[in-house]
């Protein structure tokens, strides 16, 4: 039975805090949403009313200054993730962040140094992670039933109009921190780097081709693991045909997953190879009728919080999703091989996602 029921607010109610919301009430009798904070102080009550949360607060102070609180949901603007988890570490409060946590390495490292500081926890919303079929991959590899890591493709084929960019703070380095590789297909290089693990190497190319925008509209990268797993990753909001793709080749089998924003086991399919159909049999014995999605992680991050330990995709798993950004963009604008490592703290690169410009 769960150790505690956590108290919980959410900052940002925009459009995603509604899955936010959602994923809460399924877990009502682990946490309860006490709180909402907005800028907007009108849409904060008609969000509070839709969801039956008691306060409105204008400000995360203000939040603070009302009682104790456990966890907070980041739900606002990209530029403004980083300054919030840096005001709820700093007073004691796990983080819950939406993607993309962070604009820059370095706005992580200070967030880590808060966290040290704090003992408070930070960890990214990456809730295809946690979906039954992603669960069940990386159980089977982690065990051997699939054999060696061969290769791997992943494909973010999304389409999003000149209208969608008019929002302000879209296509804009500095307040989106990218275009599709940071925002959009983020979520899905992010499983792929959960099931296959250390990224080593990459070589990419990003362009702007239609898109009224600062950022990319199109990125690909080859990557290369420690295992020897060679990859492809694919970002994109200019395809009209949208998907979510992702193909692992083993030893032993291919397992595939084809959704847009979410998967049930459904969307995966298994090829055995020659003389491995026990492999599609173990994969078929346990299966599930849920949605990868925002619940499934808030389990994750109660089950962590009521043993004592680190929620999941915390500083460590979120750094390595974050240099592998920053190194595509890296290889995409200077034309060289970015190895896992090589961007420290002072690397331009490190400072922001478009480091010493783009070719545009």
């Amino acid at each position: 039975m769960p150790g505690h029921r956590y108290r919980t607010a959410i900052v940002g109610t925009g459009g995603i805090a509604h899955a936010h919301a959602q994923a809460l009430r399924e877990h009502d009798e682990r946490a309860e949403l006490v709180a909402v904070v907005d800028v907007d102080l009108d849409r904060a009550r008609e969000f509070a009313a839709s969801w039956d949360v008691p306060t409105v607060h204008p400000n995360l102070t203000e939040l603070f200054g009302a009682g104790q609180l456990d966890v907070i949901h980041v739900c606002t603007p990209p530029s403004s993730h980083a300054p919030l988890a840096l005001q709820c570490l700093r007073a004691g409060v796990t983080a819950l962040v939406e993607k993309p946590p962070v604009l820059s390495l370095v706005e992580l490292d200070t967030l880590a140094d808060a966290s040290q500081a704090s003992g408070a926890h930070l960890a990214t919303v990456f809730q295809h992670r946690f979906g039954a079929g992603a669960v069940r991959l990386r159980a089977m590899a982690a065990a051997g039933r699939l054999g060696r890591s061969m290769l791997a493709t992943c494909h973010t084929q999304w389409f999003r109009d000149d209208a969608y960019f008019d929002v302000p703070w879209r296509g804009r380095w500095e307040t989106e921190g990218g275009g599709p590789t940071m925002g959009h297909g983020i979520h899905q290089f992010d499983l792929l780097l959960s099931v296959l693990g250390p990224w080593e190497s990459v070589t990419a190319v990003a362009a702007r081709r239609a898109r009224r925008v600062d950022t990319e509209d199109v990125s690909m990268a080859l990557v290369t693991f420690a295992d020897g797993t060679v990859a492809s990753i694919v970002n994109s909001v200019l395809s009209p045909r949208q998907t979510s793709a992702l193909r692992f080749d083993f030893e032993y089998a291919t397992v595939e997953v084809e959704h847009l924003y979410g998967y049930t086991d459904d969307d995966w399919t298994v090829t055995p190879a020659p003389g491995h159909d026990d492999v599609r049999a173990e994969w078929a014995a346990t299966r599930s009728d849920t949605t990868s999605g925002h619940a499934g992680q808030l389990a994750a991050v109660y089950d962590a919080l009521d043993a004592g330990a680190a929620p999941p995709v915390g500083l460590a798993d979120t750094r390595r999703t974050m240099e592998f950004v920053a190194a595509l963009y890296a290889s995409a604008f200077t034309g060289e091989r970015i190895r896992s490592g090589q961007i420290d703290h002072d690397h331009p690169f490190a400072q922001r996602m478009n480091g010493t410009g783009t070719p545009w």
